[in-house]
């Protein structure tokens, strides 16, 4: 097979008794499919956990700096380090507000915070939107906005002007941005590099997401429980009250979660490396492949979950299986649009049997043109795919797809 393209990850993981993922008012999220309500775990809540994991195999721990996301980036992360040169810290305020107005744009709420600074004759450096900023792009906004305070502080108007006539050339600002690629790895931060940062302005450049991860679901219909709880107070005697402190009631969840995540091969490495995605086969895909291996792991034993304290909802894989192709990723999902019964036997064994026939049926119309290798702690007799002896060497092999 010539090289891959798309690393394609699914996995089967189930949960007792938790509150994995929650909505607007507490309960857990839901999604209908095959006519059946399951239980979901949502892309963002998947991502955070695994862009913000600490164990062993923690992206921060290949040694290049995560994004920051932030509306504090430049009240937290450039404010204080000018402040401490020398410079007057409403006047350092003031540039950071026409800098934010210039890489950002205006919104409605920005234009609205604007008329009210003017109003309070004060400046603000907190933006009205959260951003995801490189650590070298954070340097580089520093750099600049003391350049800025050295010739523009004391004449705003001034500084209003350059700007204005900087962001009539967006072109070549957009240019400096870019550039930075050409000078470090990963210039948006790993977690930027591999899940992607979205911006609305005509500076900063976007960042394509590297990979795309689908909502988790249960392969059969939810299974939910209203858990009532009390909270007792401790010095209060029994003689003096009945009854509890605190009376509460949330949801308990359990399940078996389905979940999908595709590598853009080409993409990881332009984002890592800076180079064109045309021209990802003659990259360095070192950095690459061992960020792959990482995200294998993280997928296969990190939890996502609410509610820690009270359900400690941890749990490692039954099933991953990795596919290496060139042709456009698919989903397995549809093993299970026809929901599991959970009425007939082993839940689990049910489930890897759906996928496994569903996935031969689907070689048998589309053909089989994926290599793919297999970790589970359960029976993979009849399963379509190559097996290997445990999660490491999913994780080496994965790796040596993406690099070699």
């Amino acid at each position: 097979m010539s090289e891959p393209k798309f690393l394609q990850l699914h996995f089967l993981t189930s949960y007792p008794a938790s509150l994995l993922n929650r909505d607007d008012v507490g309960l857990a999220k839901r999604v209908p499919f095959g006519g059946t309500s399951r239980i979901r775990i949502s892309s963002q809540c998947l991502k955070r956990h695994w862009r913000t994991a600490e164990d062993s195999y923690a992206l921060s721990n290949l040694g290049l700096p995560m994004s920051l996301r932030s509306r504090k980036i430049f009240e937290k992360e450039i404010l204080p380090p000018l402040v401490r040169e020398g410079f007057s810290e409403n006047a350092v305020r003031i540039v950071l507000d026409e800098v934010s107005k210039l890489l950002l744009g205006k919104s409605v709420g920005k234009r609205k915070q604007e008329e009210e600074v003017e109003d309070a004759g004060t400046a603000t450096a907190e933006t009205n939107q959260v951003i995801v900023l490189g650590r070298p792009e954070i340097q580089y906004i520093l750099n600049w906005t003391r350049t800025l305070l050295q010739q523009f502080s004391d004449d705003p108007k001034a500084l209003k002007k350059h700007l204005d006539n900087l962001g009539a050339r967006g072109k070549e600002m957009r240019q400096n941005f870019e550039a930075l690629a050409k000078n470090c790895k990963a210039p948006l931060g790993l977690d930027a590099a591999l899940f992607g940062r979205m911006v609305t302005s005509d500076i900063l450049s976007r960042g394509d997401a590297a990979v795309h991860v689908a909502h988790a679901f249960t392969v059969h219909g939810e299974e939910v429980e209203a858990d009532y709880f009390t909270a007792v107070d401790d010095l209060v005697a029994e003689t003096e009250e009945l009854g509890s402190a605190h009376l509460g009631e949330t949801e308990l969840t359990s399940g078996l979660f389905y979940g999908y995540v595709v590598v853009d091969i080409p993409q990881l490495v332009s984002n890592i490396e800076g180079c064109d995605r045309k021209e990802w086969q003659s990259a360095d895909r070192t950095l690459a492949g061992q960020v792959v291996e990482h995200l294998v792991h993280l997928i296969a034993t990190v939890s996502p979950g609410a509610k820690r304290g009270s359900t400690a909802p941890y749990s490692y894989a039954h099933l991953l299986l990795a596919e290496c192709g060139q042709r456009q990723p698919r989903t397995l999902a549809n093993a299970f649009l026809k929901p599991v019964d959970l009425t007939r036997g082993d839940v689990l064994k049910s489930a890897v049997l759906a996928l496994s026939e569903y996935l031969q049926n689907f070689d048998r119309m589309y053909g089989r043109e994926e290599e793919r290798r297999v970790a589970a702690i359960v029976d993979l007799s009849a399963f379509p795919a190559e097996k290997v002896a445990s999660l490491k060497d999913l994780a080496t092999w994965c790796n040596l797809m993406v690099k070699t």
